[in-house]
Formats: structure tokens, C-alpha cells, sequence
């Protein structure tokens, strides 16, 4: 994306990037990330596969589930194919299956596989365990972009590619509450809070229960997601000490949200061990209602350097 476009553009690049293109019948197409390098975000691979999943059920039905796993890394630059198979319609609930791939070696090579679970809304019996953690306000914090410039002014030996990728200028704002992975090398508790938003209004989407809305939560939900499993340990990815990647993916909607108005993501970390972590998430609207709850495991290993490090 370039550094020069307005927020509202950003944003606007970002809901025409995860807007896929039909082929036929529960056949679609996701468009790359302009200007992308190196290896497709998580995020955006669940968050497309979810908007092709949805436009192959009923209006009346939404998302309130779906569990991903990511069978091998997508490359930038490539269109991703994703392929839809309709395992069950019924009165309440309809459940898909996507299959995302992309070229490799003249074949479809799929990078991940994910199965939603959509149901009509009804009313039910409510409760929710648990507050929402008492923490600083969106408007009393930095954003995480003035945090990112302090951090890349602070190591004049960043490599350059690392400094244009903190820098470059993101359609979601973040704001955070604690210190995450990047921002220091001590030891913490396996916990962290941030709020997000879309950097300017869906103007399109006036409803919460539009679509884009849960696509957005949904790829924003990969944020600072696995770097909670690196906290105890005083390491980051951002300095060239961990390799990591995700290795499965789940979010439950229980509630619309607007992905335009500030959420507060806790996530924590259970366990980490042989090679791999495991997190959870927790997104609360203003009001303190749960709105949608996540967990993932991912790859994490100390980086092991090489003769030329």
C-alpha cells in the first residue's frame, strides 16, 4: 500500500481486498496485496475464504464460526482460488467447506483449508463469564504506529526491508496497552491488550451485521495473536530471533460488531512447548460485551543463526 494514500483510502483498499470474485458456481477468486512481499498474511487468506464461504449461503444466515488450518505458506503476488463445498443446509444452520489454493508448478497447490458454520438469528439464552478487563481508553493511548517509529528510531541497525514493513501505513489502527513482543526483550506474563479499529469508517457497510464487518474482525484477529506465546521468553520476530507461523486458526462470533468502532483484544497464552504455541483471544466491543472469541496455534522456535549472522 502506498505510504501516500489517505486512511480512507487504505481502508477502502482493504474491503476491495478481501471482496472476492465469483467464477462460478461456489468457485471465487482473492485478489493479492498490492505491492505485497514474501508470504500472504494469514489473516487475509481466512478473511477472504470466510467472504466466499458467506456469499454461497442464504442472506439471512451469518457466520458464527469457523476453524482454519494452514497447510503451506501463500505467496504474494499470486491470485488465491478458493473452492467451496456445501456439506449441509438446514433450517437453522449450514455449514461450508473452502479449500484455498494457489499456482504452483502449473498445478492448484492448496494453502489452507477452512469449514464455516452459519445459522439464521434467533433469540437464546444469554450470559457471558467474565468482565471486560479494566484498561486504559483508545483516546488515552498512543497509536501503534507513533510506538513503531520510536522503535525503529531506537535500532539504527534495523534491516531496511524490517523498517519499510513496521512503517508502512495500515488500513487498521491499533492502539496497545501493554509492552508486545517487539517493543522490549524482558520476560512477561503471557498477556496483552490492544484496541483496533478500521483506520476510517466502512462507509458502505452501515449495518454490523454486514459481512465486511466479520471479514475485517476476522483478518484483524491474526494481529498479535501468536506473538503472545513469545512474551515469557523475551523474544521477538521483529529482531530476527524467532521463526513462527500459524498453524490453525478458530473464531466464534457471538454477537454483530462494527469493525469501525474501537474493539479491545486480550489475548493470552496458555502453553508453548515442542516447538509450537497456543493462544487465545477475547474481542469486546465499548459496551464490555463479548463479541467474538478466538485461539490459535502456531510454529514458534528460537531462530537459530546462521554462519552469516
Amino acid at each position: 500500500m502506498s505510504d501516500n494514500k489517505s486512511p480512507q483510502e487504505l481502508v477502502d483498499g482493504l474491503v476491495q481486498l478481501l471482496t472476492v470474485t465469483r467464477n462460478g458456481e461456489d468457485d471465487y477468486t482473492g485478489n493479492p496485496q498490492k505491492g505485497g512481499v514474501g508470504r500472504v498474511f494469514g489473516g487475509q487468506v481466512i478473511a477472504q475464504a470466510l467472504m466466499a464461504a458467506q456469499h454461497s449461503v442464504p442472506e439471512d444466515k451469518i457466520a458464527h464460526s469457523l476453524h482454519a488450518y494452514f497447510l503451506r505458506g501463500g505467496k504474494e503476488g499470486p491470485e488465491i482460488n478458493y473452492s467451496i463445498a456445501r456439506d449441509f443446509d438446514g433450517r437453522s444452520f449450514a455449514n461450508r467447506r473452502v479449500v484455498a489454493s494457489q499456482m504452483e508448478d502449473g498445478a492448484l497447490k492448496p494453502i489452507l483449508n477452512l469449514t464455516a458454520s452459519f445459522q439464521t438469528a434467533e433469540d437464546g439464552l444469554e450470559h457471558q463469564d467474565g468482565e471486560m478487563p479494566d484498561v486504559a481508553m483508545p483516546e488515552d493511548l498512543k497509536s501503534d504506529m507513533e510506538l513503531r517509529k520510536q522503535f525503529a528510531d531506537a535500532m539504527p541497525n534495523l534491516p531496511e526491508a524490517t523498517r519499510r514493513m513496521m512503517l508502512r501505513p495500515r488500513p487498521i489502527e491499533m492502539r496497545t496497552i501493554d509492552r508486545l513482543h517487539w517493543m522490549n526483550s524482558e520476560p512477561k506474563e503471557p498477556r496483552a491488550h490492544s484496541w483496533f479499529r478500521t483506520a476510517a469508517p466502512l462507509k458502505n457497510a452501515p449495518s454490523a451485521s454486514n459481512l465486511i464487518h466479520r471479514a475485517i474482525i476476522a483478518y484483524a484477529s491474526d494481529f498479535t495473536l501468536l506473538g503472545t506465546a513469545a512474551l515469557p521468553h523475551g523474544l521477538s520476530w521483529m529482531r530476527g530471533e524467532l521463526n513462527g507461523a500459524s498453524l490453525d486458526h478458530t473464531i466464534w462470533f457471538h454477537r454483530p460488531a462494527r469493525a469501525d468502532e474501537w474493539l479491545l483484544y486480550c489475548t493470552d497464552s496458555p502453553w508453548s512447548g515442542s516447538g509450537r504455541g497456543f493462544n487465545r483471544g477475547r474481542i469486546f466491543n465499548q459496551a464490555g460485551q463479548l463479541v467474538a472469541s478466538v485461539a490459535q496455534e502456531g510454529v514458534i522456535r528460537r531462530r537459530r543463526k546462521s554462519s552469516a549472522d
